[in-house]
């Protein structure tokens, strides 16, 4: 990464965190942060964490409640309500340096046709710690590429399917980036009308990065940029988020490819991750084989609960 001075690169630069029971990893991430960044938490959990406590003494921070409305409408709620030129959303569990968010800052400030700029959220330990996680970004999806999902192939043509796992410090191109370390310059974000409010999390950046090649703009992945991630997540149950991730890549697929080739993808998720769940069985892992079983389920539905309450239907 490029030497930069973090207190000038960071000048007109506003957080935007959306929380779930999710003030531990909040505390973590901000501990790491000057403490007069300015950040707005968008707190989907209302408060019942004691979050608020901890945003509001700080000298530039923002509290808004989100009321259980998932990521996109907090997420875009707590951006447009900003007066900063970039605004950089950062998920609670991960860990950025002010260089890590000086870096794709600079991205959007220095390129007029840049979108966004993405870091690669990496894995902080076990066998693969120090390496890019998969889905810090992707590609648009079509029959092919989800059908080298669904196979598994993408482990051997990682440049085949839906989601990258990038290589560090090696240069891809790719039509999306992640939004867990994302930055934007307000104005683009708005003129590109936010994050896509028909999903509830997940594949709303997908949608962005779809509207900014419609906009004739690019998005950037910063496989140099390597920022750890932190196990724990938000409060909301693991059945429930793999479930919403099937629902949620059945309605972006419906919702921007024609009928035949949507039902295709469709069957091909569902199926693929069936697979994987009767395998995982084999091998005696119920846990993982519980967690693909549900994302089978919701790519088959398209419906998904938090909560108990449903978010997306199909």
């Amino acid at each position: 990464m490029p030497p930069q001075t973090p207190q000038h690169a960071l000048e007109d630069v506003e957080l935007v965190v959306v929380a779930y029971r999710s003030r531990a990893q909040v505390e973590q991430m901000l501990a790491g942060l000057p403490g007069d960044l300015p950040i707005v938490v968008v707190d989907n959990s209302d408060g019942s964490d004691g979050l608020r406590g901890v945003v509001e003494a700080r000298p530039n921070g923002r509290y808004l409640a989100g009321g259980g409305v998932g990521f996109a409408r907090a997420a875009t709620r707590g951006a447009l309500s900003s007066c900063a030129e970039v605004v950089l959303f950062v998920n609670p569990d991960v860990r950025p340096t002010p260089a890590h968010l000086a870096a794709v800052v600079a991205d959007v400030r220095r390129h007029e046709d840049v979108a966004a700029s993405g870091a690669c959220i990496v894995d902080a330990d076990g066998p693969e710690a120090g390496q890019p996680q998969i889905g810090c970004g992707g590609w648009e999806p079509t029959v092919r590429r989800v059908a080298v999902h669904a196979a598994g192939l993408h482990k051997r043509l990682p440049t085949a399917g839906v989601y990258a796992k990038p290589r560090a410090n090696q240069p891809l191109r790719v039509d999306w980036v992640s939004g867990g370390c994302m930055a934007v310059r307000r104005e683009v974000f708005e003129r590109l009308g936010g994050f896509d409010t028909d999903f509830y999390v997940y594949n709303e950046d997908m949608a962005f990065g779809r509207a900014a090649r419609a906009a004739g703009l690019h998005e950037v992945l910063r496989t140099d940029v390597l920022v750890p991630g932190s196990s724990g997540g938000s409060g909301a149950p693991s059945l429930e988020m793999m479930r919403l991730r099937g629902a949620s890549m059945a309605r972006y697929v419906r919702k921007h490819h024609a009928l035949l080739p949507a039902l295709v993808m469709r069957a091909l998720t569902a199926a693929g991750y069936a697979v994987r769940a009767a395998e995982q069985v084999a091998r005696g892992d119920r846990r993982r084989a519980r967690e693909h079983w549900a994302y089978a389920v919701g790519a088959a539905t398209t419906t998904a609960t938090v909560g108990g309450r449903v978010v997306t239907r199909g």
